[in-house]
This record gives structure tokens, C-alpha cells and sequence, in this order.
């Protein structure tokens, strides 16, 4: 597999684990990637360059890899949506995807990352 296929389902795909630092690294990058992005087209209004063509990459980015970290996990990747729980979701989510150690060894998503 060539680099280029390895980033592109890194940061694309929905299967497979991640471990912790990948994951913090994916989800600082595409933070501050959306606040560079704001902070550059977004003033005084978002343009439709903003909305259409670099926030949706980063947002799907986001998502690939915290579902990866949810099968690091043992876990669905449905429980992405625990980032919708007002108040405690962001906590749970950085706890569990940000701070706990996913399963050692394989386990039903694939082998230890």
C-alpha cells in the first residue's frame, strides 16, 4: 500500500483502529485547520468557499477517525453520536476516545494499531 493510500483511508475511512496520539493529532489539526479557515474566509460572513469546499473535508476527517477510535475502543462507531449529549458528550468523548487505552490485541474491528 503507498503512502497516499495509507493517509487517504487514515483520514477517510471508517474501518480499521487508531490508537490515542493519531487520534489527538487528527482532531487538533482539524480544529485548529476550521479556526485557520474561519478566521481567513469566514470575516465578517462565512463565504461559500468556507461552507462548501474546506469545512466538510474537515468535519468528515473528524469523524473517520474518532469512529476509528471508537473500535480501538471495542466499540461502534455509532457511538460517535455521544457528541450530541448536551453537556457531557464532549467530556465522554475526550475521556473515552482521548484518555483510555483502546483493547490490547485484536479485537472485532481488526488487529491492535
Amino acid at each position: 500500500m503507498s503512502v497516499t493510500q495509507s493517509v487517504t483511508r487514515l483520514l477517510f475511512g471508517f474501518s480499521g483502529r487508531l490508537t490515542r496520539l493519531p487520534w489527538w493529532i487528527a482532531t487538533i489539526l482539524t480544529t485548529l485547520g476550521i479556526g485557520v479557515v474561519d478566521a481567513i474566509f469566514g470575516l465578517p460572513r462565512p463565504s461559500v468557499l468556507f461552507l462548501v469546499l474546506l469545512v466538510p473535508p474537515l468535519i468528515w476527517i473528524s469523524i473517520a477517525t474518532q469512529i476509528k477510535r471508537w473500535h480501538d475502543r471495542d466499540k461502534s462507531g455509532w457511538w460517535f453520536l455521544v457528541n450530541f449529549l448536551p453537556i457531557i458528550g464532549w467530556l465522554w468523548v475526550l475521556i473515552e476516545c482521548g484518555l483510555l487505552k483502546g483493547t490490547a490485541g485484536p479485537n472485532r474491528f481488526g488487529d491492535d494499531a
